[in-house]
């Protein structure tokens, strides 16, 4: 299992990992969770389903160690040992006098350091273990690297906690301003390794506020799908706004430059959140279109509540506006001023 492994592959192999394991959790229950939701009345044996998608949220951990231990091209004895002690660290589980209680996704920043440090120690030990690598890999993962990601875990919270108190200065800007920011804001984080929805419940971002940041995502999702709908799979474009433009995270991090058209998007549609008043609540700002979590809480959020002139500005804020801005900075982003190319926006899965 010895291998040399470059800090740039490093790094590559940690974000590629966080990326394609955020979208595999959430993708269940972005396409189910709202609809079981609403037909849970009608159809009681749904909460099945609920509770599955509810647990998919839950080991976004496992599986992110998981795949980047595959990335690494370890064994699945050690890709599974770097899966456990990411969900340890990760703090979506939490240990009561009555047992395990399993919360959230956990933090994918401190779910991703912990990854990293129990790689390295892999690295480190190569294949000194040889026919003991079953006994002791499993546990030593889970002592070394687990307990430190756990112990960290509340220092690494403070990050979002400290980026939440930076976002919620916008909130007293005039609304037009604030609108543009927040979706700026939203849209470039959605592709980083900080939780949006961590940040808007930190700071419990509501009203226009939670809208623009919505907007932003969708612009986002959208935007990634459309720049590189020729180079990618389909599959792989709709899991941009279906499920989380994460996945797009490491090609952000390496070519900052593709998120200028996003950006743009985000702009002109923040415009559009001021002047329409579309509205969020702090636990639906952070997931833009999955799911339809963002429109459908616009749509109960309103005053005039489900009406067709409701609906039909909800069309338009969350899918219409950002695909078409999206198609207008994609050509000119590469065809009138060719500073991009639809192969940056590349993902190998």
């Amino acid at each position: 299992m010895t291998q040399q492994v470059t800090p740039r592959e490093f790094i590559m192999n940690i974000l590629n990992g966080l990326a394609i394991g955020t979208v595999i959790v959430l993708i269940p229950s972005a396409l189910l969770s709202e609809l079981c939701k609403a037909l849970l009345p009608t159809f009681p044996f749904l909460i099945n389903v609920l509770n599955a998608v509810n647990l998919s949220n839950s080991m976004m951990g496992i599986v992110i160690g998981t795949l980047i231990g595959i990335n690494f091209k370890f064994p699945p004895i050690q890709s599974a040992a770097v899966g456990l002690a990411s969900i340890f660290a990760s703090g979506a589980v939490n240990f009561t006098p009555d047992g395990m209680l399993l919360e959230g996704t956990g933090d994918i920043i401190n779910i991703g350091l912990t990854a990293a440090m129990a790689c390295g120690m892999l690295l480190f030990l190569g294949n000194k273990l040889k026919s003991y690598t079953i006994l002791v890999i499993p546990a030593l993962s889970l002592i070394i690297p687990g307990i430190i990601g756990r112990l960290i875990l509340p220092y690494i919270l403070k990050i979002t906690e400290w980026i939440g108190q930076g976002i919620a200065q916008l909130l007293d800007l005039q609304p037009l301003v604030m609108s543009i920011l927040l979706a700026v804001i939203f849209s470039v984080l959605i592709v980083s390794p900080i939780t949006t929805v961590g940040i808007a419940l930190a700071i419990s971002l509501s009203g226009i506020g939670s809208g623009a940041a919505n907007i932003g995502i969708c612009a986002t999702g959208f935007g990634f799908a459309i720049m590189g709908w020729h180079v990618n799979t389909k599959g792989t474009s709709f899991a941009h706004f279906i499920g989380s433009p994460k996945m797009s995270m490491a090609n952000a991090l390496k070519k900052p430059l593709i998120l200028l058209p996003i950006i743009c998007t985000a702009a002109c549609c923040g415009v559009l959140a001021a002047l329409w008043d579309i509205q969020g609540s702090p636990m639906s700002a952070g997931f833009g279109f999955s799911g339809l979590i963002g429109p459908i809480n616009y749509m109960n959020l309103v005053e005039d509540g489900w009406t067709f002139v409701t609906l039909l500005k909800s069309i338009i804020a969350f899918a219409v506006a950002p695909i078409a801005f999206s198609f207008l900075f994609k050509y000119l982003f590469t065809k009138v001023t060719p500073i991009l190319k639809e192969e940056d926006y590349y993902l190998n899965i």
